[in-house]
């Protein structure tokens, strides 16, 4: 008959002399906590960076797509003079820079008034968890 130690029963040790291998450490019992921040404020977070991603992509590359619409649709529009010989798809295509940097200017904006603050009070309160998580 042979024997075959079950799941529960430690396996026989090879030497006689072997010392116990160890108990695993039992885990400290600490009292569950609800942390202060909330899921919901990410969700938050990442709607307004997301906006703020679409309003400064759609300013730029909407105008970068009128642009081009206008040259491909509307050759006579953009040929035309506008002031002491300049075709207006000149100065059209000269307006984008100054439109690039009002996108830029706009994205830095709206970090600033709407992103930023939401992702400061985020940090805090994930600090102010750490440091409860510190303290138990």
């Amino acid at each position: 008959m042979s024997y075959d130690p079950s799941p529960r029963e430690p396996s026989q040790l090879t030497y006689p002399w072997q010392p116990l291998p160890p108990e695993p450490p039992r885990p400290r019992q600490v009292p569950h906590r609800e942390p202060v921040g909330h899921h919901s404020d990410l969700r938050v977070l990442r709607r307004a960076y997301r906006l703020q991603r679409r309003t400064a992509a759609l300013t730029a590359l909407g105008y970068f797509t009128l642009f081009l619409v206008l040259s491909a649709f509307a050759p006579h529009l953009m040929t035309s003079t506008v002031a002491d010989g300049i075709p207006a798809g000149l100065l059209l295509a000269l307006l984008q820079l100054p439109v690039t940097w009002l996108a830029i200017a706009l994205y830095e904006h709206t970090a600033r008034r709407h992103v930023d603050p939401l992702a400061d009070r985020i940090r805090r309160t994930a600090e102010l968890d750490a440091r409860r998580g510190a303290v138990r």
